[in-house]
């Protein structure tokens, strides 16, 4: 049970919509929603506050009656419900769901406390919003995909329910729930903010973290297999280098191959006095993708921790607009609803991700071509060459998938286009980048897959499984139980799809 009391953090979305964690609203939390609430009726009643009684955007000039402050805002979530594309899984709603509950029990923006008390029950009894990619600019926050959300907590529109799509309306009535009370600015508080952006984000830096934790398995396992020495690794080499990313891969990789009885040590080898030798036959140096490894994923890690602080702060912040500041009596006008924070960061993660689908590819590439490994047959083939093809097919699907991700990393954050008749002139376009860093994941998490099914093709050829670390051992037969040994040609997409499917939803 996870309770609301206005600070979240990474673990407290992964245990809600990765573990189903039911949350519960603190009572203090309910008594600071009431008192904002409260303190802006009042407030409301003698002054010009945005979205009260004035019109939306460009049309804020226009003052509106209080007969009409109620329709206002059933009419800014009606006529913002505007979203195309594909839809938004489920659980990424779930986890926007989540971010702006929290933003909205801070007791900045002035709700009825119903709202608070709708999506709590929404969020645990898993009533999802439909809710689609197409239509965020992300800078007067995540309007038209927050509409659909507010839609459905006025008893519109459509939902997620037991695996199947169905009216909000039969929801509700099957459920017992009513529809919040629009009573002040519901509409626009619900809507004017950087919840799904932020929401996605969440969920984007978990999967992250589980993909380069694949990667650094994939990593040391291919060090193993050619039987690198171990100083690039080493605790001194890494600490000569300030960067705590790197130090920290370092670590991770040397606790990964600690048992193994591959890695070698260049004392015993090139620091014994062969000074005869003219040319080595074995590497003296291994190529950068196995030798660089914590210079590579060093940043990438080091990112992903300042992204997830990024996103916690928004997650944590009062994301809308006007601000309501009970303790000073006052209503602020600003644009604590800029999506700018979240683009920024969603596309550093997806250039970090490519990143990694880049290294993935190249350790592939390194696996794949006898040329430059000198000890595994072509394409790791483990059948009669010529007449079988091995990894040869995989690699297109992998190399294909890679360009993608180079071609998707070019940054959102300056593709910012004027719209809403100039009033949002500069915009953040935060939430395609939060979903374009989503597709850079999946994607990667394919390349990956490919790569641990050749590194166990080659464990197979080379028989080193009894000399591969306990990790990699491990590694070796989770995947194994996946896909077969094969040395006849078969069809890999059934098999691909299952162990990107096990990487995806796996800690390693």
């Amino acid at each position: 049970m996870l309770r609301i009391k206005g600070k979240l953090g990474v673990q407290d979305f992964y245990d809600v919509i990765f573990r189903g964690d039911s949350i519960k609203i603190n009572q203090d939390v309910l008594q600071t929603v009431q008192k904002s609430f409260d303190f802006l009726k009042e407030f409301s009643e003698n002054k010009i506050i945005y979205g009260v009684n004035t019109g939306f955007g460009p049309m804020a000039q226009y003052k509106i009656k209080d007969s009409q402050r109620i329709e206002l805002q059933y009419n800014l979530i009606r006529s913002h419900a505007s979203g195309m594309g594909n839809p938004i899984p489920p659980m990424y709603v779930k986890a926007a769901m989540l971010a702006r509950l929290n933003t909205l029990s801070l007791g900045n923006s002035g709700v009825h406390i119903s709202v608070i008390e709708l999506m709590t029950s929404l969020i645990n009894k898993n009533i999802i919003p439909l809710i689609y990619e197409h239509g965020g600019v992300g800078a007067s926050g995540d309007l038209v995909q927050l509409a659909h959300m507010a839609l459905v907590l006025i008893g519109e529109g459509e939902v997620y329910y037991n695996g199947e799509l169905k009216q909000t309306k039969e929801v509700f009535a099957i459920e017992n729930l009513k529809p919040i009370t629009v009573a002040l600015r519901e509409g626009l508080a619900i809507m004017n903010g950087t919840s799904v952006m932020t929401g996605i984000g969440v969920v984007n830096t978990i999967y992250t973290r589980r993909l380069l934790n694949w990667m650094i398995c994939a990593s040391s396992a291919i060090n193993e297999i050619v039987e690198a020495y171990d100083d690039h690794l080493s605790f001194d080499l890494n600490q000569t280098k300030k960067h705590i990313g790197q130090r920290q891969i370092a670590e991770s990789m040397r606790n990964h191959l600690s048992d193994s009885t591959l890695t070698r040590k260049r004392d015993h080898h090139l620091y014994n006095g062969n000074n005869e030798v003219t040319i080595f036959e074995e590497k003296v140096q291994e190529y950068y993708s196995l030798r660089c490894v914590p210079q590579i994923l060093g940043p990438v890690l080091d990112t992903l921790n300042n992204v997830e602080r990024i996103l916690i702060e928004e997650v944590n912040s009062a994301n809308d607009n006007p601000i309501v500041d009970v303790e000073n009596r006052h209503v602020y006008h600003g644009g604590n609803f800029h999506g700018d924070y979240v683009s920024l960061e969603m596309d550093k993660l997806k250039i970090v991700v490519a990143k990694m689908s880049m290294l993935a590819e190249r350790q592939l590439n390194y696996l794949l071509n006898s040329k430059l490994n000198d000890i595994l047959p072509p394409f790791v083939n483990l059948g009669t060459l010529g007449l079988n093809f091995g990894m040869q097919g995989v690699q297109f699907t992998a190399t294909s998938t890679t360009a993608e991700n180079q071609m998707l990393s070019n940054p959102m954050y300056v593709h910012s286009i004027p719209n809403n008749n100039d009033n949002q002139d500069i915009v953040s376009m935060g939430t395609n980048a939060a979903l374009i860093a989503k597709k850079v994941i999946e994607n990667t998490f394919e390349v990956i897959a490919i790569e641990l099914i050749t590194i166990v093709q080659a464990i197979e050829y080379l028989k080193v499984q009894g000399k591969v670390s306990s990790e990699t051992k491990k590694m070796y037969d989770e995947i194994r139980a996946i896909v077969p040994i094969f040395k006849e040609d078969m069809v890999m997409y059934p098999y691909v799809n299952k162990v990107k499917e096990y990487i995806i939803n796996s800690e390693y």
